[in-house]
């Protein structure tokens, strides 16, 4: 007698696994389905998608947030010489500053979303090849993922800017593992 617990029927495949998937039982379709989900989320791109889509998410509502509370004090607010923040958006109707302020929030919210989800996407996707590469899980991986991932996002600004930014997403990456 041979014991089938702690997953010992995943090493011999299912009957099913070569038939098409139109004569298969609404059962077995749904384990096809539900394996073919799991390799997609287990795969490099499937991560990356997942991480940006996550992190645009997660960015909406902390730059949404975040613009909300940046309106107790309205001096970010660029105006002409002479007049202030406070009076020239106190001169509007309150329906206009509403507006204003709504869509302010908005543009701040979008901008916060794409790029936390640029760097959720592209950090997912390097440390999934880091990892890929090595053969190993551990925590170099998310070292190099962030020394990869903050020196490509800031190499534009130069080579000083490229290293620190290396430097700061490696120590960081390294915090939070």
């Amino acid at each position: 007698m041979v014991y089938r617990g702690f997953g010992m029927e995943q090493l011999n495949p299912p009957d099913h696994a070569n038939k098409p998937f139109r004569e298969l039982t609404p059962e077995q379709q749904g384990e096809r389905g539900a394996e073919m989900m799991v390799n997609f989320m287990s795969s490099c791109p499937g991560k990356s998608a997942i991480s940006g889509v996550t992190g645009f998410a997660l960015g909406g509502v902390l730059g949404l947030f975040m613009a909300s509370m940046s309106y107790d004090t309205p001096l970010h607010v660029p105006t002409p010489a002479g007049i202030s923040a406070v009076q020239k958006m106190a001169e509007l109707p309150l329906r206009q500053q509403v507006k204003l302020q709504f869509a302010d929030m908005g543009k701040r919210a979008y901008s916060s979303a794409k790029n936390f989800g640029y760097i959720g996407m592209i950090y997912a996707g390097v440390e999934c090849v880091v990892e890929s590469t090595r053969a190993k899980n551990d925590i170099y991986n998310g070292v190099a993922a962030g020394c990869i991932t903050g020196g490509g996002l800031a190499y534009k600004s130069g080579p000083q800017a490229a290293l620190v930014g290396c430097l700061g997403f490696a120590a960081f990456s390294a915090a939070i593992d």
